[in-house]
């Protein structure tokens, strides 16, 4: 703000550290005026917003409030967690790119999440016509790429957004010459007579639905045989949908149990991920009966108030364990809780990014132990397999970065 532009700057970040943005702007900015345009009571009235130095608000409200937000001349726009853009035909990215601002800036650890199309739509926010069409660029840069592994496409393109990426690496000891090392393991599980019995006849009862099928109805059919195979990985109570004891019935469940007691009476906290809402709310079910400590629990449906209280709740200053169980979405980004030196996955994402976003909640500035990363695997099921592709992807990252 040295140049003496007295207009407001826009944050856009997911709902869920909306506080989180104002508690660092308080911290490390006190003399900036923060609004925080979020709820009900939230004002209708682009004036009232010009008045502010910084206001923040939502993914989700970007495109409600469109017509308001367009009419405000921004000093600066900036979009944390800028993957919520990726798509350039989502309502969000259009209002992005109508919002008019002096400065654009993305922050984001996830530039490509999918595919090469991710950065053109966050670049096309930022700078648009630089990386030319979407047709274009998928002709010159992202089939190349992706297809053919085409060295000269890659430079190509390197050279393009170079100018315009500051990037930093954990890696880098020179950037976070403090931050304690990140240990990986995946724990193999093995699956119940009963989960046995019922993977077995899910395959069975759903092969023969789709060998009669093709084209868009058949891979439908397949990959809700992949999402019922992973939930009676996760309990046969997930999968049936009908309640019932939890105990003694599924073999990754009893694990991660044996392993929050050992972290628990270690005196350490610890974060856990499913990707299913539904398996949130029963292992805060089970876990809250089998573990003698403080359980907390944010999903989607958390509402932002509760969610910050939840946060402060994890990171209070103590020696007491405390295990916060959250969905993947609503719990893998831009949170900080690095009170937490366990995470558990409980079940496994398909993108290795997001796994390590979610990772990333405890292992972050501010850690100062050792973060454990420990994947729950169910031995010779789809999980293994998923498990197996999860790690190529890893290796194609690191060949790309």
């Amino acid at each position: 703000r040295r140049d003496d532009d007295s207009r407001p700057a826009l944050i856009v970040c997911p709902t869920s550290v909306l506080g989180n943005w104002q508690r660092e702007l308080h911290r490390f900015a006190p003399g900036l005026r923060t609004l925080i345009h979020h709820g009900p009571d939230r004002t209708s009235h682009a004036p009232d917003l010009e008045d502010w130095d910084v206001v923040l608000t939502s993914y989700a409200l970007l495109p409600r409030d469109r017509r308001m937000l367009s009419a405000v001349q921004w000093r600066a726009l900036a979009l944390d967690e800028a993957q919520a853009v990726k798509n350039p035909l989502t309502r969000a990215a259009q209002t992005a790119r109508a919002i008019t601002a002096a400065h654009r800036l993305a922050l984001t650890g996830t530039p490509v999440e999918n595919r090469l199309d991710d950065l053109w739509s966050i670049m096309h926010i930022l700078n648009p016509g630089l990386l030319g069409t979407r047709t274009g660029f998928r002709r010159l840069f992202a089939t190349p790429v992706e297809r053919r592994a085409d060295n000269r496409a890659e430079e190509a393109l390197r050279r393009m957004t170079g100018p315009f990426v500051l990037r930093r690496r954990k890696t880098d000891p020179s950037v976070l010459p403090d931050l304690p090392p990140r240990q990986d393991s995946t724990e193999f599980c093995t699956l119940t007579v009963e989960q046995a019995a019922l993977y077995q006849a899910t395959i069975d009862a759903m092969l023969g639905r789709v060998r009669g099928l093709s084209g868009i109805e058949r891979r439908g059919n397949v990959l809700a045989l992949i999402t019922r195979l992973k939930q009676v990985c996760n309990h046969p109570v997930h999968a049936l949908g009908r309640h019932g004891t939890l105990s003694g019935r599924s073999g990754k469940l009893d694990r991660v149990t044996e392993m929050l007691a050992e972290v628990v009476a270690e005196g350490d906290s610890a974060l856990v991920f499913t990707q299913y809402a539904v398996m949130g709310k029963l292992l805060e079910e089970h876990l809250q009966r089998e573990l003698q400590s403080e359980l907390l629990y944010l999903d989607g449906s958390t509402p932002r108030p509760a969610r910050e209280r939840i946060v402060d709740a994890f990171q209070a200053p103590g020696d007491d364990p405390r295990v916060l169980v959250m969905s993947l979405r609503a719990g893998g980004l831009g949170l900080n809780l690095t009170n937490a030196s366990h995470v558990f996955h409980f079940d496994r994402w398909w993108n290795p990014a997001v796994e390590d976003q979610a990772s990333d909640r405890a292992h972050r500035i501010g850690q100062t132990r050792v973060v454990q990363v420990h994947r729950l695997v169910c031995a010779g099921t789809i999980e293994e397999r998923i498990d197996q592709l999860i790690a190529g992807k890893r290796d194609l990252r690191s060949e790309e970065h």
